[in-house]
């Protein structure tokens, strides 16, 4: 072999080895950091000071009755608001009440902190159809929020007497929304 072709395949052989180590062993710069994060739902608890607000007996037409009440939020996530939803039956005790809904004559207003809640009292039967906002906002750390509430027997100056030992079995739900999402930084 000449000396030209020896120098070729000599600097073949060595751009070929150095070629070889270079991509086989190269080095770089890193750092690594790693994060642990912890995703917790809140909790919605709305309370009330009592199991029942007004348990009445032998109530006549024209009569009326007062019972207060306390809701707290004791969750840790603020209230939108809170809604009334009201279901009764009746138990017909003697004669038939005829498609006639004692529910219709037992007049029903809640009082917030002094200040009527619907902007006229509403029929039980009323209060079934559609629940009823009663408060707004309710942020976590608020106050109690004070209820009274009225219920009157209505006189219609008709004859009544179907209604006589009749009872209403009334359940009152308080159903507290969320507030709405947004986000957190």
């Amino acid at each position: 072999m000449n000396l030209k072709n020896s120098i070729l395949t000599a600097v073949a052989t060595a751009t070929l080895g150095l070629f070889l180590i270079g991509s086989g062993t190269y080095a770089y710069f890193s750092d690594t950091e790693e994060t642990n994060n912890t995703f917790a739902a809140g909790l919605l608890d709305l309370e009330i000071n009592k199991e029942k607000i007004i348990n009445v007996e032998k109530m006549v037409p024209g009569d009326s009755v007062n019972g207060e009440f306390q809701l707290l939020n004791e969750g840790n996530v603020d209230i939108k608001n809170i809604k009334l939803i009201s279901s009764y039956v009746v138990n017909d005790y003697g004669a038939p009440n005829n498609g006639d809904d004692l529910g219709k004559y037992i007049q029903v207003q809640f009082n917030h902190y002094g200040k009527a809640v619907f902007n006229e009292p509403k029929t039980l039967a009323e209060l079934q159809q559609t629940p009823e906002e009663i408060v707004g906002e309710f942020p976590v750390g608020s106050s109690p929020k004070n209820f009274s509430v009225e219920i009157e027997f209505i006189n219609n100056e008709n004859n009544q007497n179907h209604f006589q030992k009749d009872t209403i079995e009334l359940n009152w739900k308080f159903e507290a929304v969320q507030r709405d999402g947004k986000t957190i930084e």
